[in-house]
């Protein structure tokens, strides 16, 4: 999911709590205390499923949509929310089968049907946006409707199918509002989730109140919130102090981060999870810059992550040398084993046996969020001090702007972020480098595509282990991505909410039902 969803650590959660018993008080209401406002600088890129592929977007639909399979916090294992059963028919992990819920309705009170999850599926293969989930569903063939069953046949064994159903991607839509070969355009939602969505103003705030006929996994929501939206890391630390939030959630400043501590006043806060990431991403269609082999490796040979996770992340981040993430099963080093320090030699021999006489002269996409500028600037001095490039930043605002430059090549290299949409190794590979990615940036290779084939087909995960070394070993050598740094997860909330230790565990689920006044 890029963070853009880029959106897990089931285990191993790490706690930075200051008062957690009080945590642990969960009053059964809300009482007459309005809604509890939660700050965050993520973008709603769209409220319809078929066209995010984004942390904000899936981050609100988590809230006001349904799927069939859900991820409880802190567990590594999908489970019924709309559905009341799934599972693998046979053991070639190519026909999957959930039975509906009987008694799960959309807000407005219609019941949920097997047509419309058919029609939510369909609907994103046949509206295929460049900025929607379509390539999470790249072995999805077909899906049917029986009655309450719905049957999905897969193109080939795929392990990771229920962890793709569980996720923003497979939110369930009404299919007599929800058209199906285009996206919806107004601002209005029609889901069956623990909220729906009253007074939304894009980039500005969303109204939540609790759904009353919600039948799901979650509990029921008990307070009103109100999502409000912030340009930048700045404007979220300024309301936060400014008491507009209660709760603040992706991304307080660096500085922010670094300096939290148990005795402050008023705050307290959690670090959990650790499997967000960053990387930059080579546009390798002919006629760009970052098409020859050399180029990429050149730029992953000098790269200083330390440097990046020490000056400009105040050392909230940690270097990444693989797209898996410490923490998940599957991790290797790759990038560290072949470019075990930063070192300019490499890359200037790199280029003198390709032929390449520099400085080679790249445009770099960044959207203009949180630390994305000073993590870009730092980046273009690197390359620069190396005397083989001349790196031209540009800069977006809005963040659909950003998607569709990058999608349309407008860019040699662009940063970007990632969080799982589940805790598998299949995640950080198959959406990034896979046939069809999500990043839009021109790669294809045959091999990549068998082994990602192959770590899918093992129903076993941990058999994957072996294809997962395999396949990052090529991803390093092709370096179409390069990985940067991963973090932890940050929640701030104040005194008088409850809860917010179960709002975000790294996954990309939101669980704002779990907030209550205290």
């Amino acid at each position: 999911m890029r963070s853009v969803r880029w959106k897990i650590i089931a285990a191993g959660l790490v706690l930075g709590v200051a008062g957690v018993g009080a945590w642990q008080l969960l009053p059964e209401d809300g009482g007459e205390r309005g809604a509890i406002r939660v700050g965050t600088s993520d973008v709603v890129s769209s409220l319809d499923p078929a066209g995010a592929y984004d942390a904000g977007s899936w981050a609100l639909f988590s809230n006001v949509y349904q799927s069939l399979l859900t991820v409880r916090p802190g567990s590594d294992a999908p489970v019924p929310d709309a559905a009341s059963s799934c599972g693998f028919v046979g053991q070639k992990l190519t026909t999957y089968q959930c039975e509906l819920r009987p008694d799960v309705k959309f807000a407005g009170g219609r019941a949920i049907t097997a047509e419309d999850v058919k029609h939510s599926f369909d609907r994103i293969k046949a509206i295929n946006s460049d900025q929607g989930p379509a390539p999470l569903f790249n072995t999805l063939e077909s899906v049917r409707a029986e009655g309450r069953k719905v049957t999905f046949t897969l193109s080939a064994g795929d392990a990771t199918f229920p962890f793709k159903i569980a996720t923003g991607a497979a939110s369930i839509v009404d299919k007599d509002k929800y058209p199906a070969k285009s996206l919806r355009e107004d601002a209005k939602v029609d889901g069956s989730g623990p909220y729906t969505l009253g007074a939304y103003k894009a980039g500005a705030s969303a109204e939540l109140r609790p759904n009353t006929s919600y039948k799901g996994q979650g509990r029921p929501a008990r307070a009103s919130v109100t999502v409000k939206y912030f340009k930048d890391s700045e404007q979220l630390d300024q309301a936060w102090n400014g008491r507009q939030v209660e709760v603040a959630h992706r991304e307080m400043p660096p500085a922010v981060l670094a300096g939290l501590n148990p005795g402050m006043k008023d705050t307290r806060y959690q670090a959990s999870g650790g499997s967000e990431t960053r990387s930059i991403v080579f546009n390798v269609r002919p006629g760009s810059a970052a098409a020859p082999l050399a180029v990429r490796q050149a730029v992953a040979a000098v790269l200083d992550r330390t440097k990046v996770a020490a000056d400009v992340y105040r050392g909230t981040v940690t270097p990444l040398y693989s797209l898996v993430p410490a923490g998940i099963a599957g991790h290797s080093t790759p990038f560290f084993d072949a470019y075990p320090t930063p070192n300019g030699a490499t890359a200037k021999k790199l280029f003198k046996d390709a032929g390449i006489n520099g400085p080679v002269h790249l445009r770099l996409g960044v959207n203009v969020r949180g630390a994305n500028m000073p993590e870009a600037e730092e980046i273009k001095r690197q390359l620069e001090a190396t005397g083989l490039f001349q790196v031209t930043l540009k800069p977006v605002e809005e963040w659909k702007d950003f998607q569709k430059g990058y999608a349309a090549g407008e860019f040699d290299a662009y940063t970007i972020g990632w969080i799982a949409d589940f805790p598998d190794a299949d995640n950080f590979l198959a959406p990034l480098v896979g046939a069809d990615s999500s990043m839009n940036n021109g790669f294809s290779d045959k091999h990549v595509d068998e082994l990602i084939t192959r770590t899918q087909s093992h129903s076993e995960r941990a058999d994957a282990s072996a294809d997962f070394r395999d396949l990052q070993k090529v991803v390093a050598q092709q370096a179409p991505m390069v990985p940067i740094w991963q973090k932890k997860d940050y929640v701030m909330s104040r005194e008088a909410v409850t809860g917010a230790q179960n709002l975000s565990d790294g996954t990309g689920v939101w669980r704002l039902w779990e907030l209550n006044w205290l």
